[in-house]
């Protein structure tokens, strides 16, 4: 298995392209201030990337679709603390020649406060607990929407304006991800670049990575090839928006997944609205 670090590096090097404005990353909502995303996703997935990392056809020429719907809320409860939810509506088949499988219902719920730790001339310096909780489904389905256990994460992010030099930032975020029963604890890592293209037009990029720490229990397959045991996974998220007015606007977006081991190898297609306060 290729280490951390070195993935770290790919990663570093795949981001070259911008990334825009929200109130995510390492910044927190100012007091009563909020900001919701909903967008329709779109995941396909014809290939694997098997235990050494390589890309290949599934099994019995498989697909694996999910259509899904998905709502992103932040409020700032203080200027330094911010609550976090996320949850998510699922259409899910497997498919290849000698079965097919469907499920649909709601999937795993995220659940978060972020604190910021430091604000300065250098930077933005916050930490984040998150806990996912399964959602209305049963692991021992055909095709379970997700793990039906709980996960607990804590992350330390960093984000800093570009301004003066270009209409933008970064953000660079780090965790820790404790899972409970079977599936393996994980690493979470991410580098965001965005800017602003003009003042309506704003893109964004980011590597959004998983590395397992491989102390996870056997388990049997699932029928879903995105909640195996043991997996890293690494996904280049790309998004160009439109400002409608100061409060609410368009993204479109593609994330394909771009390195892995022990997953599903396939991309994302997402169309989203969001609104926030001015």
């Amino acid at each position: 298995m290729n280490t951390f670090y070195s993935k770290l590096l790919a990663a570093g090097l795949l981001v070259i392209v911008s990334a825009g404005t929200a109130l995510a990353g390492a910044w927190t909502a100012p007091k009563n201030a909020f900001y919701e995303k909903l967008s329709y996703n779109y995941y396909y997935a014809h290939e694997t990337f098997d235990s050494s990392g390589n890309r290949g056809g599934t099994a019995n020429g498989g697909t694996f679709t999910d259509h899904n719907v998905s709502n992103y809320f932040e409020y700032g409860l203080t200027n330094d603390l911010t609550a976090l939810n996320s949850l998510t509506y699922k259409w899910l088949e497997n498919e290849d020649n000698s079965n097919r499988s469907k499920a649909y219902g709601l999937g795993d719920v995220d659940l978060g406060l972020r604190y910021k730790l430091l604000d300065s001339a250098v930077g933005i310096v916050s930490t984040q607990l998150l806990v996912k909780i399964p959602g209305t489904y049963d692991k021992t389905d055909p095709l379970p929407l997700g793990n039906d256990q709980v996960d607990t994460e804590l992350r330390l992010l960093y984000g800093r304006s570009l301004y003066p030099v270009i209409p933008g930032y970064g953000n660079v975020e780090i965790g820790y991800r404790w899972r409970a029963d079977g599936p393996s604890d994980e690493v979470r890592y991410l580098i965001e670049f965005g800017v602003d293209i003009t003042k309506s037009i704003f893109t964004r990029a980011k590597l959004d990575g998983t590395l397992s720490v491989d102390n996870g229990r056997k388990q049997d397959s699932s029928g879903n090839p995105t909640t195996t045991n043991n997996f890293d996974l690494g996904k280049l998220d790309l998004t160009v928006g439109y400002k409608v007015t100061p409060t609410w606007g368009v993204e479109v977006g593609y994330r394909p997944e771009i390195y892995g081991q022990n997953t599903a190898a396939g991309a994302n297609y997402s169309l989203s609205v969001y609104f926030k306060t001015q």
